[in-house]
């Protein structure tokens, strides 16, 4: 019996020592506290590799946009090749001096046949010679990118679409060059062909800018630009860029819509002398001969004509808006 109570009392304190270990003990000797500070440590550690993997990506993006900011800046000077490039022209500098000239002959000549006055031809010889060729390069140029501005986000969604169902970026691009319309189709052929020769495709997609000079072509390069050094997923990448280009174009055709009634004002205003000067030539003709005929009227003239191209280019500069 005795037996039996000095068992069951040295299991009781054997229990209670047990207990006493496991919940007493760590609160003395402070391995509670030294596990704490452990895992603060542990989580200070990762956090601060989370915040230099986030500064480090930042860094990259930085330096990817300052790396082609500085490249558009030293593209901002254009050579004649590259103006021909961005009409969509094949032509060669010899060529287009020569079409140059024969138009500025041309020009002269007939105004020398209407009007027989030398310095009238000379200066028809003149703008038809040098104004009206790079006129119609920046016509070609802005009509080929307005192509392009159409065609763009489709055939991002193209590429969208290809990495989504497990194409490779280079089969996307292949398909967009294959199977696009123009000029979207030529610009990505080159990229192509500027793989063939071992470009990269981001070096390829950057000198999309020089051929395109807009901004969704820099976007372009600058979402591969990115991915290629910091990585991330490229076809949500794509696909954001695909809805800004469409919001893009929507912003501009909002913007037209709305300066429709300025441009027509614009227009009405700057028609109407000339429309006035001419039915009152129709109606009273010595009336109004007095003002080429006189040197006053000649001189009255002139300053009209000067304050009403200041007044066209000040109407053009406020209805013309930056998307």
């Amino acid at each position: 019996m005795i037996s039996t109570q000095v068992a069951v009392g040295a299991l009781v304190a054997l229990a209670a020592g047990g207990v006493a270990y496991v919940f007493v003990y760590p609160l003395i000797s402070g391995d509670a506290r030294a596990e704490k500070r452990q895992q603060a440590l542990i989580g200070a550690k990762a956090d601060r590799r989370g915040a230099m993997t986030s500064v480090n990506r930042r860094e990259q993006v930085a330096q990817s946009l300052k790396d082609l900011e500085t490249k558009q800046r030293s593209k901002d000077k254009l050579t004649l090749e590259g103006r021909i490039a961005q009409a969509g022209l094949t032509w060669t500098k010899t060529k287009f001096f020569l079409f140059s000239a024969l138009l500025g002959i041309a020009f002269g000549l007939t105004l020398l046949v209407l009007n027989g006055n030398p310095l009238v031809a000379a200066a028809g010889l003149f703008a038809g010679g040098v104004g009206l060729p790079r006129w119609i390069l920046s016509f070609l140029k802005n009509r080929r990118i307005n192509r392009f501005l159409e065609e763009l986000p489709n055939a991002m969604d193209v590429i969208v679409r290809g990495i989504r169902s497990g194409l490779p970026l280079n089969d996307c691009i292949r398909i967009v060059a294959a199977e696009a319309r123009e000029p979207v189709r030529s610009e990505f052929r080159q990229i192509v062909e500027g793989q063939a020769l071992g470009i990269s495709i981001p070096e390829s997609v950057a000198k999309l800018y020089e051929r395109v000079p807009v901004p969704e072509s820099n976007f372009f390069a600058i979402v591969l630009g990115i991915q290629a050094k910091s990585g991330g997923n490229l076809s949500e990448a794509l696909g954001n860029l695909s809805k800004v280009l469409r919001e893009r174009k929507k912003m501009k055709g909002k913007v037209k819509a709305m300066s429709m009634e300025a441009k027509s004002s614009a227009g009405i205003i700057a028609s109407l002398p000339f429309i006035v000067g001419l039915l009152t030539y129709i109606s009273s003709p010595a009336y109004i001969e007095i003002l080429w005929q006189h040197p006053t009227g000649q001189f009255v003239m002139v300053i009209s004509a000067c304050w009403m191209a200041m007044g066209v280019f000040v109407m053009k500069r406020m209805i013309n808006f930056e998307i």
